[in-house]
């Protein structure tokens, strides 16, 4: 008998070791389930990268007859990333009614556009006419209702309500274009090849 009540705790010490990594099996099936969805939700977010990807090509937005934000921007830049989420909401909200441009001011391709505009603190907002003119600029941190207010009157042809606004910039100097056999600090030990 007393085997026999041997072989039935160990038989129940068995079995409780099996519920026991059972559940902690559910549970962790459970939290990588809740981690995976929270990572994605969190990556929908809009980064600079994706904004800059996406919007109009600037040669386009200066031919298509519509009226154009451009912003000059960089990745680096917190101001900018701080404002990312509200320039994706405003790019869906006027969609199809004016053309947003970004420019990354750590690409010396935008050199021209930036010494024409004096970008010296991003974010660097420009607002153009229909006709690719500029009407008014905004430089640094702007409140969304700001945004759309300026918006809202691009679109419909009215005097921006706040042309000259100005707030937090991150300041840059604006990049000089490697001449001859001179390196880019921005290419990381690649050559320049003439």
């Amino acid at each position: 008998m007393a085997g026999e009540e041997q072989i039935n705790t160990q038989q129940s010490a068995v079995s409780g070791t099996r519920v026991r990594n059972f559940l902690i099996a559910i549970v962790a099936i459970v939290l990588s389930v809740a981690l995976i969805l929270g990572l994605r939700t969190e990556t929908t977010t809009a980064t600079l990268t994706t904004l800059g990807e996406e919007s109009t090509p600037l040669d386009v937005a200066l031919s298509n007859g519509k009226p154009s934000i451009v912003e000059f921007y960089a990745n680096w830049c917190t101001v900018c990333q701080k404002m990312a989420p509200d320039i994706a909401a405003l790019e869906k909200e006027y969609a199809g009614k004016l053309n947003f441009v970004m420019l990354n001011v750590d690409n010396t391709k935008w050199l021209p556009e930036m010494l024409r505009y004096r970008v010296d603190g991003i974010p660097h907002f420009v607002f153009l006419d229909k006709n690719g003119e500029a009407l008014a600029q905004a430089i640094g941190d702007q409140p969304r209702v700001i945004m759309a207010n300026n918006l809202s009157a691009l679109v419909n042809n009215f005097p921006l309500p706040y042309a000259t606004a100005s707030g937090e910039v991150s300041k840059f100097s604006a990049p000089v274009a490697p001449t001859g056999s001179e390196e880019d600090p921005r290419s990381h030990g690649s050559q320049v090849i003439n």
